[in-house]
């Protein structure tokens, strides 16, 4: 096992389907280190989402291993593996994942309350990560009265509450305008760069890639290649000749 923050090691995931087998997986390896930024790429049903799920625990390996921060997760327990989740990793989602009920602040505070603080603290923590992603004027707002950009805001403020390690973002800018996408790149960018937080993104967003300190493509659940920060040639409508949709 290398001293990355993260290491897959031959990951395979394989589902059973009624008669049908399915590969998700085929023998990933990767090391990760703590503060990279790192965007990782391929077609629907490349195997991206699933490796995602071995990063955060939500799922495990038909074969291989992962660890985390030299943890391996396959030993821990369901408990274990919960408390994992909510103080290593900060999940953000393409679609938000807000409950339209709750206000900005109740939305970051309850995923404060699941770490096991008071509500009272878990407000006061909510109220100044929201401050810190801009939308200290907005705490009392429900997600229906803000913005698709606020909105993500808020998400990425319930994913940093907890101060976690790692931040799992799928397509995070998937649903937003240009410009609005560029605003929540930058965020992103400033989570590792002021925090030190590793960031891991699945994205198609060209601009995501340019700020990556790596990218991975992964194909048919194998990583195809992986380049390092500077190394990605992007033009219109392609990434080192790959189209772009």
């Amino acid at each position: 096992m290398s001293d990355a923050l993260i290491s897959a090691r031959d990951v395979t995931k394989v589902y059973h389907m009624g008669a049908e087998t399915v590969h998700a997986l085929r023998g990933v390896t990767l090391d990760i280190s703590r503060g990279e930024y790192v965007s990782i790429m391929g077609p629907s049903g490349s195997g991206k989402s699933t490796f995602f799920n071995m990063i955060g625990g939500l799922d495990t390996p038909s074969a291989g291993e992962v660890f985390v921060e030299g943890f391996k997760l396959a030993d821990l327990n369901g408990r274990q593996l919960a408390w994992f989740r909510c103080h290593k990793i900060g999940f953000i989602f393409q679609s938000f994942n807000l409950i339209t009920t709750l206000t900005a602040l109740e939305n970051v505070a309850i995923a404060r309350i699941f770490s096991g603080v008071t509500p009272a603290q878990a407000r006061t923590d909510a109220a100044a990560v929201l401050d810190r992603v801009g939308l200290g004027h907005r705490l009392h707002h429900l997600p229906s009265q803000v913005s698709g950009g606020q909105q993500q805001r808020i998400a990425i403020a319930r994913a940093l509450v907890n101060e976690p390690a790692i931040i799992l973002a799928d397509e995070p800018t998937g649903n937003l305008d240009l410009h609005t996408g560029e605003e929540i790149i930058g965020l992103l960018n400033g989570m590792k760069q002021d925090l030190g937080i590793t960031v891991i993104t699945a994205t198609h967003d060209m601009k995501m890639i340019s700020a990556s300190d790596k990218v991975v493509w992964i194909r048919d659940g194998r990583i195809d290649r992986v380049a390092g920060k500077g190394e990605v040639k992007i033009t219109v409508g392609s990434i080192d000749g790959d189209t772009v949709a």
